[in-house]
């Protein structure tokens, strides 16, 4: 069974394409326009083993928000359709992941109601050419277009580069382990019997 997706957004301010493909090896194929975001969705397709191939033009000469805002939009759409019904998925996963002096929590639940809560304390406020507040406004789209519970939280490091990282990584690994298939797992894993 094939959990791959392709979805496309335009917008008058950005035109984005997104393959996703949940049981991939960590392919990834990113052109935003934004370099220090490219380099963190890579990272979240090879920490994930997602195959991932993300196209956005965005109004970057005004700056980088809609892009960042947007990409989190289509991606969040695409995870929610490839995982369907839910049937013999974990659905929860959770990640500690550690980047040199970066140490970073990431604990989700695919449970339908949408919720982020991110603790995140950037020095800085770019890396790169990315504004540090993006990082938050990425995850809270993904989090409501995917209709998903997200938690990212810092627990040590000072350097931005590192717990940007950290957090992506640690971001693509819970979710790898919540879209897993469980043998045990009969239909949907809720005492409701839905998601």
């Amino acid at each position: 069974m094939s959990r791959s997706v392709f979805k496309q957004r335009t917008t008058k301010e950005t035109d984005i394409s997104v393959k996703l493909e949940l049981d991939g090896s960590g392919k990834s194929d990113i052109d935003t326009g934004v370099a220090f975001f490219d380099h963190m969705l890579d990272g979240f397709a090879r920490h994930g083993l997602f195959d991932l191939e993300v196209k956005c033009r965005g109004d970057i000469e005004v700056d980088c928000h809609h892009t960042v805002e947007d990409c989190g939009i289509v991606l969040g759409t695409a995870i929610a359709e490839a995982v369907g019904d839910k049937k013999g998925i974990k659905r929860f996963g959770n990640f500690i992941l550690p980047m040199d002096d970066a140490l970073v929590l990431s604990a989700i639940d695919l449970s339908g109601r949408p919720y982020l809560d991110f603790r995140m304390d950037f020095r800085n406020e770019r890396c790169g050419a990315m504004d540090t507040d993006l990082f938050r406004e990425f995850f809270y789209a993904v989090s409501y277009s995917a209709m998903m519970n997200i938690h990212i939280q810092k627990l040590a490091g000072e350097n931005d580069h590192h717990l940007a990282e950290a957090a992506f990584k640690a971001f693509a690994k819970s979710l790898d382990m919540a879209v897993s298939f469980d043998e045990r797992i009969t239909g949907v894993l809720s005492t409701k019997g839905t998601l």
